[in-house]
């Protein structure tokens, strides 16, 4: 493939992917179709399985623009292949953001709009204008050819117009007229997440033309052929039974998936069309570019919209598992700041998510100015949505890429290769050496290998679900048992949710006050502190309770201050803008002079009371990425607004005055974040008399949030759950790394980490404190030790070869490191614990990285912004039962970290019971193989019965009893292997091949050395079918003395090497503790004892078997294995995985880890087209 005839897209993101455009090629479709004719369908089969193969054999490689298929392989590790289908479309217009008159619009968008894909040049009078837009669809996205850069692209919404904030007030604030809407829709569709419910005759189609069930046709075919018909018909019911229940699960996880998006599949909403004018809509005709109005009783939002006008309460539990209903505000508009234009930034819907309205979260609220509407710009629609891009990942998840399943297939095509090595010597008539080499390949790849394989998952999965964990992804269950690493959320994860009031340390003059344990003291009602307290949060009344974070209903709780909805009557004093009050309980202002004139003096008091009052006029949302919010309010009786400020304490004193900000500001912090104390810091600012209530409404947060007064500091608790230090111990006793990635304080976040035991007391840890490049000096990182290292002068500078270290690092440091030194970022995360101020997108490129280097990563988090890295990590558990989480592959109802060892043990157990089935179903075949090898030799083969005892009554019931054994109690430090080519296991399957080769062989000759025993001549009993003596000369070569001791020998074999291969400690429980495995195991042997030594004439004529005493063999497997590991073991052994082979490097690095107090400086490489980085430390 010629790499200039490449084309990239989705260049950048998860589902990147390389393009190839095709022609159809009529004489290659004939010889494809001949080919398909002559070979029974298989090609066509073939061609069906292989979406390349099947492109370029029906196709000619051609220019991209002029493709009829396009051919996509994604750029990922899995490298999959996807063919789709190039169609074009007729539109008016070839952008769908043209401006387009309304009279070329009108009598073609109104037959063609809902459905462009049905759009044919028969259906639509050409017309000079008409536009071909060739596109195709793949996972449910749309992608359309643009001239301009000459390639395919998704339209996603109004984002693809790189829209500042300003423009989407200025040009999309009046909304589509009818005739614009029904154009983009030829673009955009319908609004709709279409999830599909595929028929049952599809859903079969498909799962019947799965290479394994096509494989168990040809298997059933091939043994009618050779009159195998009973055995052929329990495959057929087992295939039946095993399709039924695949169907069953598949259609339920639709239904379900269905059920999910349809509460706001269709909705009425009222859409703007022009300034004043609106109209009923059903949300399925939504474009981007609409305007709609947020009804007061609130909606499920049934697409992504930005508000314009208006602030809405939301239940966004769908998209990030968080419960707490969050603020959406309007969108500044810069052109309307009191400073004209400063800050317009490009809208996006990550940066701006405090102010866009996501599809699928629930308005609970709306507010907004007397007699104006709340309204919202449509962003973006159907699957480009937010939660159509969850849904995406449910419908069209990446294969799951596990060693194991890659090597069952080597495995499998090995055993083929062996047993036709085995079969060769024993093909004597000619005519027969076709059925019997394909009856051969039936035998060595059992058909029930799909089902044994996944007994153990199933079992795991079920499990699993006793103790409160429940998996989207059962196949990720044995990756589980893989796991080395695993990250934690911190709050709602490590320690509880909610966070307790140590106290309050006020800030006057520029000092400290000395810490006060109370903030509703009554000599602190009217302090600038406690209205700050009271005032900045983002805190509602829903249903008459209070509702939002818990962060700010614990400090307004503990003000004891009232809040207040305001009514009509108190919105008209306030130049109509509806607002929230809060204001001191009357018990809390100065108490009442006793004295005649009581009565006054009360009335006096509730003046005071209103006096207090203060309304909140406008609030900026909390934005972890600039971790602060603010409030401008205003006091009854006063003309001058104030501005209030919360946040991270760095963040809020470096947007102060310095004169305010105390000298020892740093020491204090320091202090608190040491004990583990999570610390807000508030700031207070006057502002201009100049400014109205509308001015307000529109400045940009930048303008308030400036020269402000430093208050001081709130001290909260967040205590550690007490599940949490001992699951933490019992991973590092089980050599399982553990890494906290947080949006905490990363002092805060280091004493944590020591508290849960995730760093060990006598541990040390360096901070990486990186910075960017600023006024032409390089990107550099500053390295020092946390626990202020310069007290401990007599240790020497270099930690000790047995030391233990930990990074730690913040957001911005990662986010700096990961662009300037990409050298070192392996290096760091190999020993990087602590990962603080991480945003959502920082958490996700952390697991990204730590797969890089080949940990088997898990994550745990409370699903609030976990996401995206529960999605990506190897096993992610969501703590939260909220719907988000159905993105992650596990979900606990406990809310406590215990879910992670349970899973990971349960892991190992389900890892280790498929190496243990599929080596007892690899060596059933080889033995089966052997057996029908050695009675072929002499014309000879097992019955129809004998097979349908031995894999039926044996091999079924021990497979799936065997696979019954739980989990070990605890962890090992020892890890299950991760795939099946591996010394031991290849050892341990050798050697018992050659046991049960020998004992067969050893009884097939010891029979026909007997005095009693006469060779017959089988041979002539292959003869055709239609004549009459077929019957009795096929008994004939069946019961005879040399088959009934090749099956008693295989049959007893069989039951061995599972009591062999059915390991139990110590990732699983004994086996003598699965009563269902040893119970059949017993009644095997018993029967086959019975038969033996008491023929019952009936079981004998049924099984075919002739009376006879046999010899029986016992394998052992652990010896070997433990001899082959002796002998491995003495050769110095070269780690596979990249974490270890880093960590070799840096043991014998001078210069690793970094001294304290010094500096690495990323410098440019000499060359000028060479973008990497040098490293320079410099002390």
């Amino acid at each position: 493939m010629e790499k200039e005839d490449l084309k990239i897209v989705n260049r950048g993101l998860e589902d990147e992917m390389e393009l190839s455009g095709y022609r159809l090629c009529r004489w290659k479709l004939v010889l494809v179709g001949l080919g398909g004719l002559c070979t029974g369908g298989f090609l066509f089969l073939l061609l069906y399985w292989m979406p390349e193969w099947c492109v370029k054999a029906t196709c000619t490689r051609s220019a991209v623009r002029d493709a009829d298929v396009a051919l996509l392989q994604s750029t990922d590790e899995f490298k999959r292949w996807f063919r789709a289908k190039v169609r074009i479309m007729l539109a008016p217009g070839k952008d769908p953001y043209d401006n387009l008159a309304s009279q070329t619009v009108s009598h073609r968008a109104n037959d063609h709009a809902h459905n462009p894909s049905d759009s044919a040049p028969g259906k639509i009078t050409r017309n000079p204008e008409d536009q071909h837009k060739r596109y195709f669809t793949l996972h449910s996205t749309k992608y359309f050819w643009n001239e301009s850069i000459q390639n395919f692209e998704v339209l996603k919404g109004l984002e693809d117009l790189s829209m500042t904030c300003s423009s989407v007030h200025s040009k999309h604030s009046a909304g589509l007229n009818k005739n614009q809407q029904e154009y983009r829709r030829f673009f955009f569709g319908l609004n709709e997440i279409d999830v599909k419910v595929p028929s049952l005759f599809k859903l079969l189609i498909k799962e019947v033309l799965n290479p394994f069930y096509i494989f168990q046709l040809f298997s059933v075919i091939l043994w009618c052929t050779d009159a195998y018909y009973y055995y052929a018909m329990a495959i057929v019911i087992m295939s039946v039974i095993s399709i039924a229940t695949s169907l069953y699960t598949i259609k339920k996880q639709y239904v379900m998936l269905h059920d999910m998006v349809a509460a706001h599949s269709t909705v009425r909403v009222t859409v703007c069309r022009g300034e004043n004018e609106t109209e009923e809509a059903l949300s399925t005709d939504l474009v981007p570019g609409d305007v709609i109005v947020i009804p007061s009783n609130g909606i499920i939002m049934p697409c992504d919209a930005v508000l314009i006008c208006g602030t809405c309460i939301v239940n966004e539990s769908m998209l990030t598992g968080e419960s707490v209903p969050v603020t959406k505000t309007d969108l500044p508009n810069p052109q309307q700041d009191i400073k004209g234009g400063d800050g317009d930034a490009i809208y996006s819907t990550e940066e701006h998510k405090r102010h866009t309205l996501f599809c699928g979260t629930n308005i609970i609220q709306t507010r907004y100015y007397t007699g104006e509407m709340v309204k919202a710009v449509v962003v973006r629609t159907g699957f480009s949505t937010a939660k159509g891009q969850l849904i995406r990942s449910i419908l069209y998840p990446k294969p799951t890429d596990f060693k194991l399943y890659r090597d069952a297939y080597l495995f499998l095509l090995c055993l083929v290769a062996v047993a036709s090595i085995v079969f060769v010597y024993s093909l004597e008539p000619v005519k027969e050496i076709i059925v019997k080499s394909l009856d051969i390949i039936t035998i060595t790849v059992p058909p029930a290998l799909p089902a044994a394989m996944t007994a153990g998952i199933v079992y795991a999965q079920r499990r699993l679900r006793k103790v409160g964990i429940f998996s989207i992804s059962p196949q990720r269950i044995n990756i589980c048992g893989q796991l080395n690493l695993v990250c934690f959320d911190k709050t709602g994860t490590l320690t509880e949710d909610g966070l307790d009031m140590w106290g309050i340390q006020r800030v006057e003059d520029g000092r400290f006050h000395h810490s006060e344990e109370k903030a509703d003291d009554k000599s602190l009602v009217t302090t600038k502190f406690v209205s700050c307290m009271a005032a900045c949060h983002s805190l509602t009344k829903i249903e008459g309770q209070l509702s939002g974070d818990p962060l700010d209903l614990k400090m307004f709780e503990a003000t004891g201050w009232i809040l207040v909805e305001a009514t009509e009557e108190e919105t008209a004093h306030h130049d109509r803008i509806e607002l929230t009050y809060v204001k001191p309980p009357n018990q809390l202002l100065p108490p009442s002079v006793t004295s005649p004139e009581q009565d006054m003096e009360l009335s006096e008091l509730y003046e005071l009371s209103a006096s207090y009052m203060i309304g909140i006029v406008r609030q900026f949302s909390f934005s972890s990425a600039l971790q602060r919010m603010s409030v401008v309010v205003r006091q009854i009786g006063e003309r001058r607004m104030d501005a209030y400020l919360k946040g991270a304490p760095e963040v809020v004193a470096s947007l102060c005055k310095k004169e305010t900000v105390p000298d020892d500001f740093a020491e204090v912090l320091e202090d608190y974040t040491k004990q583990g104390f999570r610390v807000i810091a508030l700031a207070h600012r006057r502002l201009e008399s100049k400014l109205t209530f509308h001015k307000v409404q529109s400045i940009n947060r930048d303008q308030i949030e400036k020269n402000m007064d430093f208050l001081g500091l709130i001290i909260m608790q967040n205590k550690l759950k007490t599940e949490t230090p001992g699951v933490l111990e019992d991973l590092r006793r089980a050599n399982i790394r553990t890494v906290m990635v947080t949006g905490d304080n990363m002092l805060t976040a280091i004493s944590v980490a020591r508290d849960c035991g995730m760093i060990q007391p006598q541990d040390r840890v360096i901070i990486a404190d990186a910075l960017p490049p600023k006024d032409g000096q390089a990107a550099k990182i500053d390295w020092h030790y946390a626990d202020q290292p310069s007290k401990q002068l007599n240790k020497p500078t270099k930690l000790e070869v047995s030391e233990q270290y930990h990074f730690a690092m913040s957001g911005k440091s990662f986010a700096v490191i990961i662009e300037h030194f990409q050298d070192l970022l392996q290096k760091l995360v190999l020993h990087g614990t602590v990962f603080a101020r991480m945003a959502p997108d920082q958490k996700t490129q952390l697991v990204e990285t730590l797969e890089s280097v080949d940990y088997f990563v898990g994550m745990c988090g409370d699903g609030a912004n976990d996401c995206g890295a529960l999605k990506r990590a190897h096993a992610g558990i969501s703590l939260s039962e909220l719907e988000a989480s159905v993105a992650s592959p596990f979900t606990s109802t406990t809310p406590n970290i215990t879910c992670v060892p349970n899973l990971i043990r349960e892991g190992r157990a389900a890892l280790i019971t498929s190496f243990c089935v599929f080596k007892f179903m690899a060596l059933y075949s080889i033995i089966q193989c052997l057996s029908v090898a050695l009675l072929y030799s002499i014309g000879s083969n097992l019955g129809d019965f004998q097979f349908l005892f031995i894999d039926i009554a044996i091999i079924l019931v021990i497979v799936f009893t065997m696979s019954l054994n739980s989990a070990w109690k605890e962890l090992v430090a020892q890890r299950p292997p991760s795939g099946l080519v591996s010394g031991p296991l290849l050892f341990s399957v050798l050697t018992q091949i050659i046991i049960c080769l020998g004992f067969q062989i050893m009884a097939f000759l010891l029979i026909q050395k007997l005095d009693w025993y006469s060779k017959p001549d089988f041979y002539n009993c292959f003869v055709p079918h239609h004549m009459d003596d077929f019957t009795n000369s096929t008994k004939e070569r069946i019961k005879n003395d040399v088959n009934t001791t090749v099956f008693f020998v295989s049959s007893f074999q069989y039951l061995i090497v599972a009591i062999v291969f059915s390991k139990g400690k110590p990732f699983r429980q004994p086996s003598y503790k699965n009563w269902p495995f040893v119970l059949s195991a017993l009644i095997l042997i018993g029967f086959l004892f019975f038969i033996m030594f008491f023929p019952v004439a009936e079981i004998d004529d049924f099984l075919e078997v002739c009376l006879f005493l046999i010899i029986t063999h016992g394998g052992i497997d652990q010896f070997g294995t433990k001899c082959l590991t002796w002998l491995c073991c003495r050769q110095k052994k070269v780690p596979k995985a990249r974490y270890m082979h880093l960590a070799q490097e840096l043991s014998v690095d001078p210069d690793w880890p970094p001294k304290p107090k010094s500096t690495t400086e990323a410098k440019p490489a000499p060359h000028p087209d060479d973008y990497s980085y040098q490293i320079e430390a410099i002390s």
